[in-house]
């Protein structure tokens, strides 16, 4: 049968049928060879509507109006021949000769034609409106399979839905004659320019997209489009990270904190005493011809004077240097007023100084242990060092020095404890109270072992600081200062320091041969004699030689001391006045 591919010469596209035109129908025993491939006579532009024939009919050929007989249709050899499809027929009759087309009268355009060709008013026609595109149905014959239609997409890149099955059985003629269908070659397809775009004029088979031509390259861009947002993403994230490195985030953090105070405190607390005592405590650098080393002193008075330890300016010898730097940064050279190892006490004295603040002293016999205390110095050459801590014990005999092994460089102290902090550099510096005034002179410290190591370090503070009361120092430094030598309280006796006994033994002679207990002197006049054991003074327990003489050089000369003693296993007590001798 024929399956509405017309196989005559065709019509210019959009030209209509004029009026008058009629077509000749074939006998119905007829049938379309569908083993042969369909030839496509018509022009290269494109395929025009033929008009409908009965199933089973063979196709007459159409009239062509004047006007398209001006245009010479040319045989065009598809590109591509048609599968033939199978079917379940005898072989078909051939097809009678196309009857040749009847004149038409001229009829003039409505319009003139388009230079650029374009649909629907292309050259040469239309002639009139074209009239409403109807797709009936193919009704094919008995037993007659109708080809798959072409599977397309519709306007929206969906498939198309299935063809119609056909129906076995008689189709009636329809009432009235469908309008011409399009041939259906697999070059030129059905267009329809007044409906919605649902089948590609070409390139007919399964739509891009469906295979591996569209998805492929869609793949391959979206691919390519991840790599450079990855990359992007990765460039911004780098130089968000190094700007939070560098800047320590994205915004600034701003801690909250108290406002600025106005620095005051109360004047017993140790900001208060170190605000009051700093201004008065210097640095002492001191060099010699053999050892040099640091220590610490105060402003005794708006002279000049500076008092320290002996211990601190001895490296200097008779023409050594010493250099005193004020807390406040200020330099001078000091030379030495006078100096004592018995009370290792000294007075240096600086020149072209002004504006100097002395310290205040105060009265160390009236500190109890327990009371609050702060040391300032410059411990291992850190000056304005403040440290605090309480006074831990009182009358506390230490000796020190004894470096020269004949004990005339020993000083006897009658010492202050404390627990403040006083490491190497604070000796000479000052402890004063809560009132700021001095009530001793840092002097020792007990280490836990000799004080040394074996890379030549020095020991330090374990909570065991001793200090020269105040009121001793205060008598020695006056009397440095005014004579240059300081006295020491006698009681004109030799002490056997071997004893090992509870107390300080009188020893049976004395130094060079001479008599123990001297002429004349202290002792003699209150009647000690060698061998005596001294156990008190004042009612304080003795219980070595050096113990007494620390008691001893607690006191003035010229003062009375109450002596308890023993002779021959007897207890005894005596009164006696103190002696004078000049120290060194």
């Amino acid at each position: 049968m024929d399956d509405g591919k017309p196989t005559g010469p065709k019509a210019k596209w959009w030209s209509r049928p004029t009026p008058g035109h009629t077509t000749t129908s074939a006998p119905e025993s007829a049938a379309a060879a569908v083993d042969a491939p369909v030839e496509d006579a018509r022009p290269a532009d494109t395929p025009a509507r033929p008009e409908p024939v009965a199933p089973g009919q063979p196709v007459a050929p159409e009239p062509v109006t004047p006007a398209q007989s001006s245009i010479t249709p040319e045989p065009v050899t598809p590109a591509q021949p048609v599968a033939p499809e199978p079917v379940a027929q005898a072989p078909a009759a051939p097809a009678p000769a196309p009857a040749a087309p009847a004149p038409a009268p001229a009829v003039k355009p409505l319009h003139e034609p388009d230079e650029y060709s374009t649909p629907p008013y292309g050259g040469p026609g239309p002639w009139a409106p074209a009239p409403p595109v109807q797709r009936p149905v193919p009704t094919p014959a008995h037993g007659t399979p109708v080809p798959a239609p072409y599977a397309g997409t519709n306007g929206a890149d969906m498939p198309a839905g299935p063809a119609p099955v056909p129906t076995p059985g008689p189709v009636p003629a329809p009432a009235f004659p469908p309008p011409p269908q399009p041939p259906q070659s697999t070059h030129w397809l059905q267009y329809d320019p007044w409906g919605g775009y649902r089948q590609p004029l070409t390139q007919p088979g399964r739509p891009l997209g469906s295979d591996g031509g569209r998805g492929k390259d869609r793949r391959g861009s979206l691919l390519v489009g991840a790599l450079l947002l990855a990359l992007v993403a990765g460039g911004i994230g780098g130089g968000i990270g190094a700007y939070i490195e560098r800047n320590g985030g994205l915004t600034t953090v701003e801690l909250p904190q108290a406002a600025k105070s106005s620095g005051g405190r109360a004047p017993d607390s140790v900001a208060g005493i170190a605000a009051s005592a700093l201004p008065s405590v210097v640095t002492l650098h001191v060099s010699g011809t053999t050892e040099s080393g640091t220590g610490t002193g105060f402003v005794l008075d708006n002279e000049g004077h500076i008092l320290t330890n002996n211990h601190v300016v001895a490296p200097a010898g008779s023409s050594g240097d010493i250099t005193v730097t004020f807390s406040g940064g200020e330099t001078a050279s000091a030379e030495i007023v006078g100096k004592d190892s018995g009370y290792d006490l000294a007075v240096v004295k600086v020149k072209g100084v002004s504006g100097l603040k002395p310290l205040p002293l105060g009265n160390s016999d009236n500190v109890q242990v327990g009371d609050p205390v702060v040391a300032i110095g410059a411990p291992f050459d850190l000056s304005n060092t403040v440290t605090s801590g309480i006074i831990s014990a009182k009358d506390r005999p230490i000796t020190a020095g004894g470096e020269k092994g004949d004990g005339s460089d020993i000083s006897y102290v009658d010492a202050l404890q404390t627990d403040a902090p006083i490491n190497p550099g604070n000796s000479g510096g000052p402890l004063v109270d809560t009132d700021a005034h001095v009530i001793g002179i840092n002097s020792a410290i007990r280490a836990a072992d000799s004080g040394s190591t074996t890379e030549g370090g020095q020991a330090g503070s374990i909570g065991l600081g001793f200090a020269i009361p105040i009121n001793q120092g205060k008598r020695v430094a006056e009397e440095l200062i005014n004579t240059g030598k300081a006295t020491h309280p006698v009681i004109g006796v030799t002490l056997d320091m071997k004893y090992t006994g509870d107390g300080a033994k009188v020893g049976a002679k004395g130094a060079g041969g001479k008599p123990a207990v001297t002429p004349g002197g202290p002792g003699a006049k209150a009647g000690i004699k060698p061998g005596d054991i001294i156990t008190e003074v004042d009612g304080q327990r003795v219980h070595s030689g050096e113990e007494l003489i620390v008691k001893i050089r607690a006191h003035r000369p010229g003062d009375r001391l109450d002596l308890g003693l023993t002779r021959s296993g007897k207890d005894l007590s005596m009164t006696l006045t103190l002696g004078s001798a000049t120290g060194t």
